[in-house]
C-alpha cells in the first residue's frame, strides 16, 4: 500500500480548456487527501483559469516551446520534488515532466505501438481512450487508477478582486442578464458575426441585459467590438475588461449563455447557467461543455445532432462530415468551418425561447 502522499504535482500542459477540466481529478485528490500539497504544472498563458482554484497551493508554469535553459531551471526546481505526480496527457513532454518530477508517477497514455516505451517510465498507467470517452471522465480514470472517490464537476473560480470588477462593470442596472461569448481562440471553431447580432437583438427585444465577453487578445477585442457597434449603447462590451476569473464571476450571475467550443463554454457549463454552445468539427463525445452535476459515470454527449444534457444545449452543424475533427474546411486552425456557419441564428433563438421567459420571470420574482 502505497504512503499517503504529502505533495502532489498535477501536469496538464496544453490549452486553458484542457486545463479547466482537469479540476474534477484535482477536487478529487484535495477530497481524499485534505493535508496534501497539491500544485499543477501548466502551458504559460493558461494559468488564470485556476489562478483562485482553491485546490491548489501553486501553479507552475512552461513555455509552449522552452529552450533548454527553460527547460533546466524548471526541471531543477521540481526535480523529485513530488511524491506523487500525475500526467493527464500521454504526450512525451508530459509524461516526462511526471517521471522527473514524481517519486511515484502516473499517468495516460495510448497504449499503440511507439508509444509503450512510456509505459516504462511511470510507476502506473492508465490506457486513454481517445475516442469514445469524454476528458473529464479520461481524466478521473486516474482517480480510478489511485483508488479515490472521484468527484466529477469542473471547478470555477474568482477572487474578490474578480467581484469588484464586475460589480463596476454591470452597474445599478437590473435586469435578468445573457453572456455572448462570441470569439474562439481558433477560427475553425468561429461563428459568424451577424448571427450574434441577431441573438443579441432578440435577447434585448425580450428584456434582457446583455453582455459581450472576450480576452485583450487584439484579434479578439477587435471582433467583439465589431459586434457591439452593430448595437445598442446598453450592451456590455467586456472584452479584455475581466480576467478568467473576472469572467467566472461574470457567468456566475447569468441567465444565459450562448458561445462556441471554447474555454469559456466550459466556464460557463461549470457555474450551472443555462447554456447554448455551437459546435462544428470538434466531437461532442470527448469536448461537449460538461453540464454542472453530471455523473461521471457516462459521457454527458453523443456524437452526432442537436442534444441537451443537464444544463447544456448542444447544437450542431448539419453536415455528413460532422463532425470531422479537423481544424476547419482547409485543415488548418486559420480556416472556417462550412458546418458552423451554415448554423442560422434562428436555431439558437429557438434553444432561448423554451427558457428565456421562465429566466425573466425568476429573476424578477
Amino acid at each position: 500500500m502505497n504512503p499517503v502522499p504529502r505533495r502532489i504535482l498535477v501536469v496538464v500542459t496544453r490549452r486553458i480548456g484542457d486545463v479547466l477540466l482537469a479540476t474534477p481529478l484535482i477536487r478529487s485528490l484535495k477530497q481524499t487527501w485534505p493535508d496534501a500539497r497539491i500544485e499543477a504544472l501548466v502551458f504559460a498563458g493558461t494559468e488564470g483559469v485556476l489562478a483562485a482554484n482553491p485546490d491548489l497551493d501553486a501553479v507552475h508554469t512552461v513555455p509552449e516551446r522552452p529552450g533548454i535553459a527553460q527547460h533546466l531551471v524548471l526541471l531543477m526546481r521540481l526535480f523529485k520534488r513530488y511524491d506523487l505526480a500525475l500526467s493527464l496527457l500521454p504526450g512525451d513532454r508530459p509524461t516526462l515532466y511526471a517521471w522527473l518530477t514524481g517519486r511515484r508517477s502516473i499517468g495516460l497514455l495510448i497504449d499503440q505501438p511507439g508509444q509503450r516505451w512510456k509505459q516504462r517510465l511511470l510507476d502506473q498507467w492508465v490506457a486513454l481512450d481517445a475516442i469514445n470517452t469524454h476528458t473529464v471522465r479520461a481524466h478521473l480514470a486516474l482517480a480510478g487508477a489511485l483508488n479515490i472517490p472521484v468527484v466529477s464537476d469542473v471547478v470555477v473560480s474568482w477572487s474578490s478582486t474578480d467581484t469588484a470588477a464586475v460589480d463596476a462593470l454591470l452597474g445599478q442596472a437590473c435586469g435578468a442578464l445573457a453572456v455572448l461569448h462570441p470569439y474562439p481562440k481558433f477560427r475553425y471553431k468561429m461563428w459568424h458575426q451577424q448571427g450574434w447580432v441577431e441573438v443579441a437583438r432578440w435577447l434585448l427585444d425580450n428584456g434582457f441585459r446583455v453582455a459581450l465577453t472576450g480576452s485583450p487578445d487584439a484579434d479578439e477585442r477587435a471582433y467583439v467590438d465589431a459586434i457591439a457597434k452593430q448595437l445598442p449603447d446598453s450592451v456590455i462590451n467586456a472584452g479584455g475588461k475581466l480576467t478568467l476569473g473576472g469572467t467566472a464571476a461574470l457567468l456566475s450571475r447569468a441567465q444565459f449563455y450562448v458561445g462556441p467550443d471554447t474555454a469559456v463554454t466550459h466556464m460557463a457549463a461549470a457555474t450551472g447557467v443555462p447554456v447554448i454552445t455551437l459546435f462544428g468539427p470538434s466531437d461532442p463525445v470527448k469536448w461537449g461543455p460538461w453540464p454542472r452535476g453530471h455523473d461521471a459515470a457516462a459521457n454527458p454527449w453523443q456524437r452526432l445532432g442537436d442534444q441537451r444534457s443537464g444544463n447544456v444545449q448542444l447544437l450542431q452543424g448539419r453536415a455528413t462530415c460532422v463532425p470531422c475533427g479537423l481544424e476547419g474546411c482547409e485543415r488548418h486552425i486559420g480556416s472556417a468551418s462550412d458546418c458552423l456557419l451554415a448554423i442560422p441564428a434562428q436555431s439558437v433563438i429557438n434553444a432561448l425561447k423554451g427558457h428565456a421567459f421562465h429566466a425573466t420571470s425568476r429573476h424578477n420574482t
